[in-house]
């Protein structure tokens, strides 16, 4: 029998709802809730906890619960309450939902056993990566906190034309009124989760093409899902980027408006194409999109951060030939011309690239399996996306961006003539899959 949720959490279900119009506002509304908080422990829950039972599946009408596909075993240690108390776990990923409104959340899950090991990895949305192999010994929990960027097409005056069926159906996740959590790995052991909704913190908005994006499914990945790993939960990446989207469709569909009403002073527009606008039109006219987009930014008290895009897998011999033309020089020329940010990614990566040379990198994009042998020389690979995400972090740096402090320091500097070893690679790959290939080329 499912629990009927506390009356913390239907006010906020009612609220979530209310924005997705499935039902009336209330003629009074209550007061808004400060936190969501569940608890997956079998069993009474602690005040101000929603007990969540592993059958509860997500639904609008109920406002949270886990995905379909989900196969989950709850674990009784005793008691009540997020910890100790139990969790649930399972042999494959799953995911768990909760209806809130468009906004910056502070997410803290609880994790681990009290007789048992545990290793959990965390993403958030489509496949966003959160919390990289949480290991914790039995007896042991972690708490970890983590900020979730969630959206809707709508701005004042208009909305954001989505692509379909790619963004109302594969990529839905990334649209929707609810934020949506991945537990995977070795042993994923889940005993609470917390959602506050936040507004005092920056958010970093990313603008781009596939390269970019939040690619629905494996084997697919782009280094904008990677980006969110390695920030401080004083921060919150919302990755707008979209397939195909050169900066001229970007700005005709509203994606570039849809940042602009949401963005306060202080926060960041992180912008990356090339590889689209190429086939489309000339590197001058793309660098005077692009000049107007750090325009409008600062007038918004925005941080624009041009970044040149990544090569393709274009090897001669051992080195990476030139495949975007004068592109890439282009944004070059508009940061210096701007004094903004350059993140140099058409440089990082050709050194990334070249320093696995011209079979290894094969590991960086898109295959399947071990299969070297056919692969997608554009899009990525998740090792791939978190290697570039490593370069984009380095260029954080190497402007002296004030964001750069909101950086987690436990992973060490990196050097893209010296990549991470493909075999120490340990982010395991999500249960969504697609064989739809990204928009582009």
């Amino acid at each position: 029998m499912k629990n009927t949720p506390s009356s913390l959490f239907t006010t906020a279900v009612a609220a979530a709802l209310v924005v997705l119009g499935s039902v009336s506002a209330p003629a009074q509304p209550a007061a808004a809730p400060t936190a969501l908080k569940f608890s997956f422990a079998p069993g009474a829950a602690a005040p101000g906890f929603t007990s969540v039972p592993p059958d509860q599946t997500y639904s609008k009408a109920s406002g949270f619960g886990f995905e379909p596909g989900a196969a989950l075993k709850a674990v009784d240690e005793g008691g009540a309450g997020a910890a100790p108390g139990g969790f649930v776990t399972s042999e494959k990923g799953f995911y768990f939902s909760a209806n809130v409104p468009e906004g910056n959340y502070k997410v803290t899950v609880t994790l681990g056993d009290a007789k048992g090991e545990s290793v959990t990895t965390v993403k958030a949305e489509l496949r966003r990566l959160m919390l990289e192999q949480v290991r914790t010994e039995p007896g042991k929990f972690e708490t970890r906190t983590f900020i979730v960027n969630v959206r809707v097409p709508q701005y004042p005056g208009g909305q954001v034309k989505l692509k379909s069926p790619r963004e109302t159906t594969q990529e839905a996740w990334g649209w929707d009124n609810r934020l949506t959590l991945e537990f995977s790995n070795s042993r994923p052991c889940l005993r609470s989760i917390e959602i506050t909704k936040v507004d005092d913190v920056p958010t970093v908005f990313i603008l781009g093409d596939s390269t970019v994006c939040d690619q629905s499914g494996e084997p697919f990945c782009s280094w904008g899902q990677m980006l969110t790993r390695f920030f401080k939960p004083e921060v919150a990446v919302a990755n707008h980027a979209e397939s195909g989207e050169t900066v001229a469709s970007s700005a005709g569909a509203g994606r570039l408006k849809k940042v602009l009403s949401l963005m306060k002073p202080g926060d960041y527009l992180l912008m990356q194409y090339g590889h689209n606008d190429m086939k489309n039109t000339t590197a001058a006219a793309y660098g005077s999109l692009l000049k107007s987009w750090v325009a409008q930014v600062q007038a918004k008290g925005g941080i624009p951060v041009l970044i040149t895009p990544m090569n393709r897998h274009t090897f001669q011999g051992d080195v990476v030939t030139n495949s975007l033309k004068d592109f890439p020089d282009a944004v070059r020329t508009l940061a210096a011309e701007q004094k903004v940010a350059l993140i140099d990614l058409n440089a990082m990566s050709k050194t990334l690239y070249e320093a696995l040379g011209p079979q290894g990198s094969i590991n960086l994009f898109e295959h399947v399996g071990s299969d070297l042998s056919k692969f997608d020389a554009t899009h990525h690979c998740n090792y791939g996306a978190y290697e570039l995400a490593r370069c984009i972090v380095e260029g954080l740096k190497a402007n002296n961006l004030p964001l750069a402090k909101s950086l987690f320091t436990d992973v060490p500097a990196f050097n893209p003539a010296h990549p991470d070893p493909v075999a120490e690679f340990k982010v395991p790959p999500s249960s969504r899959v697609t064989t739809q290939t990204p928009l582009g080329s």
